[in-house]
């Protein structure tokens, strides 16, 4: 059988941290100016994938959507009521 290297990054504790803060992010993004807090969210979760904490990175980013997309509505909710 022969060794077949391995193309995916070992996880490093700067991927970690990454992706903590664009969870982080995503949350704040749902109560805190949604447009700069989701970019900023989706920018760690994808600098937390490529560093090698691929799937929980790739759910930072796509969670940094989803809380900027709750935060417009919540903010377009409060301002129409």
């Amino acid at each position: 059988m022969a060794d077949i290297p391995s193309t995916a990054r070992p996880r490093s504790s700067a991927a970690r941290v990454c992706t903590i803060l664009g969870f982080v992010f995503a949350v704040l993004a749902i109560f805190l100016p949604p447009l700069i807090f989701g970019v900023l969210g989706v920018i760690l979760g994808i600098v937390g994938a490529v560093l090698g904490d691929k799937p929980l990175g790739w759910y930072a980013a796509a969670a940094s959507v989803v809380g900027a997309l709750l935060g417009m509505l919540l903010f377009a909710a409060l301002v129409n009521s």
